[in-house]
């Protein structure tokens, strides 16, 4: 035995020693070919294993069978392995394709592959424990000191076996594996499809409780022979030390198909809620296929009794399962697993279609729903942010797009982002670039009150009354949360107060420091509107040029609407800031009221015109819209003569108001208001509703058929231009004809008495309207009112300029706010002056370069 250890007693041995060890090396090796080749006895290994043990040599004759072994499986099984799969590795692209769609491919040549290498590895191992109880044997025979590693002997030999395998693996043979199971995986999935369609198609009202939902059969009874191929392939790989690679193969496959479920589940529909189907099939299928592998393959599928259970974090489920017990620790892990990703892939394909399910909002909520389910456990929010904010830059923030557009899916993304993050933390990110933009857009503001109240700025989808405008809904929506929070915050016993602070949970990293949660929780539409604007007094300016605008072309008295859209307003912004509206509002109570006492008390008197052919006009169609200019904004106005018996009507109701009313007296604007024609002609009958400059025009034509442009004009006493401008609309009416007069100036209108005389256009229809041009506007704009308040500090800008040479926006701006503090004081926003330095670029007076100001040279 010291031979072993010490080479140098080799020294001490007689020739005839080392030939006799010679002699039985030889003969050893020897008998290794021939066992090996299945032809040679085996009955005198052992004599020739233990003289060899006699002298040392055990672990010699070990490494030599073992290599023996190794040169024979290369020979005999690695080689032909192999070449089964050489048709795919040496095919180019295209023809691994028809490999792919071939249906026997590769399970055919796979399985009888896979058999006959295990084949010839089960008769080496064989062999193998030939030599190993023959060790066992001569051990204990002999009282040696030392005994042989039995289990290390095979462990070496399947080392042996699978580091053969895999330094001559083919660069394409994952690729095989992976293709028999994506082609199993479907198969199956087809079989549990056919016989389970109606179960996995379930309702989200009728949700299987938490046991029942985690359920699972031990046996798949029809697909339990389809398990069993799979799981004699993945036990072959194993014994061949391909463990890794097969559970590779069939984890990519299992994931691959639960992608492909859920791109068929999600897809473009919206309105139907799919993670807890999705949920039910991962149960139904992979998982259950993973359940019975597992089994096949003698691995644990049920955890120890004593053991901690394990439990899913993704879900709620117990940790013993009905019809399983308490799953293994293997099992859970894939679950978990296969839920994660199932979570991802839903959440990804969700955000990817973010901006069509916004759009698409409230009807696409069940869709937003499933979408916050994935990302609490996903926790990937920034990546929805990220994408659906380059989803807005491409598809929104465009120049294409209407502002009115763009604010529509403002507020449909702010009413879905609340319900995935109620603390609005991501709010803030995505709408920024929203908000940056709209304020570079002129419309905005108005846009936003047209919005807010014309009763169609609400999504049409809202619940809610049809015809409700986007305030009246802010409005329930408020009432709606400070119920909640009161049932939340207000009248809560100490139970229910520890149950709230269990329930807490910080704010986000990504959450801006500067904003308190509590403040951060309750998001306000309207205060997120207000912040495109900059300032609330910009938006009731807006909206009090509007509601002068909706006033004074209102034909009657009908102001309910507006009085419930103030209301609103004031609940918003205060009582004093609306109070100029209010105002106006009582301007058309009290006209009402005063209209009705002046044709009470004159009755229908007639104002007749000397003139013969000129028409009766009654008093009963004359109401008069009363107000007072002080509280109103700027009133357009335009000198017009009317025709004198509406100027006779006019002069005896302001008579009857200032006998009514006195000190006060009446002050006509005869441009504003609407009037309500209908012009009769020789074969047919029109009806209008139109301005008063358009009806004092087409009245003229009762006394004579044709005007020329300059007599017409000084009849009604506007320029030539503004009276070609608004004749346009008759003549496009089929109700006028223009030729040319005889000057290069001079145009003359016909009235079209008969269409056989006119027929190049076509009849209006009965009731048209009007559609006045911006210009003709009864009130001034905003932008009109600003341009001409700020006036009033051009020279103060220009004289700053001048001394300074150059000055940012913020410089100017704080200069007006300090040095213009008596009447009349600077009180406007920083866009307000952005907007007023423009018009002066505009004008060539200054110029802008590098955020710099400076006069124009």
């Amino acid at each position: 035995m010291a031979m072993l250890f010490d080479p140098g007693a080799l020294d001490s041995l007689s020739e005839d020693a080392i030939s006799g060890i010679l002699h039985d090396w030889a003969h050893f090796c020897s008998l290794t070919t021939s066992l090996l080749s299945q032809d040679g006895p085996t009955s005198q290994l052992a004599p020739t294993v233990a003289s060899l043990c006699d002298r040392g040599l055990a672990f010699l004759l070990q490494d030599h069978f073992l290599l023996s072994l190794e040169e024979a499986f290369k020979r005999s099984a690695v080689k032909k392995f192999w070449q089964q799969f050489d048709s795919y590795c040496d095919a180019s692209a295209i023809e691994k394709a028809k490999f792919h769609v071939q249906e026997s491919w590769p399970e055919e040549i796979l399985s009888k592959s896979l058999e006959q290498i295990c084949s010839e590895k089960r008769s080496q191992e064989d062999f193998l424990l030939l030599l190993i109880e023959t060790l066992k044997s001569y051990e204990q025979n002999s009282k040696g000191e030392r005994e042989t590693d039995h289990p290390q002997l095979m462990s070496r030999y399947q080392l042996m076996v699978s580091s053969v395998l895999l330094t001559t693996l083919p660069w394409d043979f994952p690729d095989v594996l992976r293709i028999y199971f994506k082609k199993k995986l479907e198969e199956l999935n087809s079989m549990m499809a056919d016989g389970d369609n109606d179960e996995l198609e379930i309702n989200s009202h009728d949700l299987p409780n938490d046991a029942d939902f985690y359920h699972m059969d031990t046996s798949m009874f029809e697909c339990n022979g389809l398990v069993m191929q799979i799981g004699k392939v993945v036990s072959d790989l194993r014994s061949l030390g391909f463990t890794s690679m097969a559970e590779d193969a069939y984890s990519s496959a299992i994931f691959l198909l639960l992608k492909s479920k859920v791109n068929e589940l999600a897809g473009d529909d919206y309105r139907v809620p799919v993670l807890w189907s999705l949920k039910k099939w991962i149960r139904a299928v992979p998982l259950q296929f993973l359940h019975d592998l597992l089994g096949y393959l003698g691995d644990s599928i049920e955890g120890e009794k004593d053991s901690p259970s394990v439990k899913s974090p993704l879900a709620s489920q117990p940790s013993s399962v009905p019809g399983i017990g308490i799953p293994s620790e293997a099992l859970v892990r894939w679950q978990l697993r296969l839920e994660y990703f199932a979570y991802e892939t839903l959440q990804d394909l969700r955000i990817g279609k973010l901006f069509e399910i916004i759009v698409d909002y409230p009807d696409s909520s069940p869709a937003i729903e499933d979408l916050k389910r994935c990302l609490e456990y996903t926790g990937q929010h920034s990546k929805l942010v990220d994408s659906f904010i380059s989803s807005l830059k491409y598809r929104l923030l465009t120049a294409g797009a209407s502002t009115n557009d763009i604010l529509h899916q403002y507020v449909s993304t702010i009413k879905a982002l609340r319900t995935i993050d109620p603390a609005g933390v991501f709010l803030e990110a995505v709408g920024e670039p929203i908000r940056d933009y709209l304020r570079g857009r002129k419309d905005t503001i108005k846009c936003i009150v047209t919005m807010l109240t014309d009763g169609t700025g609400g999504n049409s989808g809202s619940s809610g009354n049809a015809g409700d405008s986007l305030l009246e809904e802010l409005n329930r929506d408020t009432e709606n949360q400070d119920g909640a929070e009161f049932e939340e915050d207000g009248g809560t016993d100490e139970k229910q107060a520890w149950l709230n602070a269990e329930r807490w949970e910080p704010d986000p990293v990504e959450a801006d420091p500067l904003k308190g949660s509590r403040n951060r929780r309750k998001i306000d539409i309207l205060e997120l509107m207000v912040g495109i604007i900059g300032s609330k007094d910009q938006l009731v300016n807006e909206y009090r040029v509007m509601l002068a605008e909706k006033l004074l072309n209102k034909s009657d008295y009908d102001i309910d609407s507006e009085i419930r859209t103030l209301e609103l307003l004031k609940i918003h912004f205060g009582e004093s800031s609306m109070q100029k509206c209010e105002i106006m509002l009582n301007d058309l109570i009290d006209s009402k009221r005063t209209n009705a006492n002046i044709k009470a008390t004159l009755g229908k008197s007639v104002a007749t015109g000397p003139e013969q052919g000129e028409i009766d006009v009654s008093l009963d169609i004359l109401d008069a819209t009363i107000i007072s200019s002080n509280f109103w904004p700027p009133i357009q106005e335009e000198e017009l003569n009317v025709p004198s018996s509406v100027d006779r009507l006019l002069s005896d109701y302001g008579k009857r108001f200032h006998e009514i009313k006195a000190p006060r007296k009446l002050m006509w604007k005869k441009n504003l208001g609407t009037v309500k024609l209908e012009l009769q002609f020789e074969d047919r009958s029109m009806q209008f509703t139109v301005s008063p400059v358009h009806a004092a025009i087409i009245m003229q034509f009762q006394e004579k058929p044709s005007w020329n442009s300059k007599s017409l004009a000084a009849e009604i006493g506007m320029p030539a231009d503004a009276l070609n401008r608004r004749i346009a609309f008759w003549i496009s009416k089929g109700v006028l004809t223009e030729s040319a007069g005889a000057g290069p100036d001079d145009t003359i209108f016909t009235i079209v008495e008969s269409m056989s005389d006119f027929n190049k256009n076509g009849l209006a229809s009965e009731g048209c309207q009007l559609m006045e041009e911006e210009s003709e506007r009864s009130v001034a704009s905003v932008e009109e009112q600003l341009i001409k308040e700020m006036t009033v500090f051009e020279k103060f800008i220009l004289g700053l300029l001048t001394n300074y040479g150059t000055a940012t926006l913020d410089k100017i701006h704080n200069t007006l706010k300090m040095f213009c503090t008596s009447e009349p004081t600077y009180d406007k926003s920083l866009h307000q002056l952005q907007s007023f330095l423009s018009d002066l670029i505009s004008e060539e007076k200054l110029e802008l370069r590098d955020g710099l100001y400076s006069l124009k040279k």
